[in-house]
């Protein structure tokens, strides 16, 4: 997929628009990461995913040629740049955002499997003067969905 544009003023105001649009949605996801309600970011995925693949064909397009957008008028190039710039922190801003939600669930993971393990005891020996000691090595856990 590539913008249809008829010229280089029509190629950078789609892109604006483009760049505008995609950083909604990504500033939407990195809010809900943020607010612990990544199901909120899933629901915007395909678009945001397709704006994205249609964000960085274009990139590249306009990096391999620069007179695809060289006769626009330099206002709207400096648009651009904005948008651009704006784009890149928001993209920043969800980096966070996704690294701390990543860094939370694998801590919540870490302490079930640790409650678990302490709660569990390994026989040592066999027969009725066995012992139990606490197995202090991780286990598998399994999750079930319907709880």
């Amino acid at each position: 997929m590539a913008i249809a544009a008829t010229d280089a003023q029509d190629r950078v105001e789609q892109l604006v628009m483009l760049t505008d649009r995609l950083t909604e949605l990504v500033a939407r996801s990195a809010q809900a990461f943020e607010e612990g309600r990544p199901h909120e970011a899933a629901a915007q995925l395909d678009e945001t995913t397709r704006l994205a693949n249609l964000y960085r064909h274009e990139s590249a397009r306009v990096r391999a040629d620069p007179a695809l957008v060289a006769g626009a008028p330099l206002a709207q190039r400096a648009r651009l740049v904005r948008a651009t710039e704006a784009f890149d922190a928001v993209l920043a801003r969800q980096g966070r955002a996704i690294e701390a939600a990543r860094t939370i669930t694998e801590g919540l993971v870490k302490a079930i499997a640790d409650e678990v393990t302490a709660q569990r005891g390994q026989a040592v020996g066999y027969g009725p003067r066995s012992s139990q000691t606490a197995n202090n090595t991780a286990t598998a856990i399994t999750l079930n969905k319907r709880a």
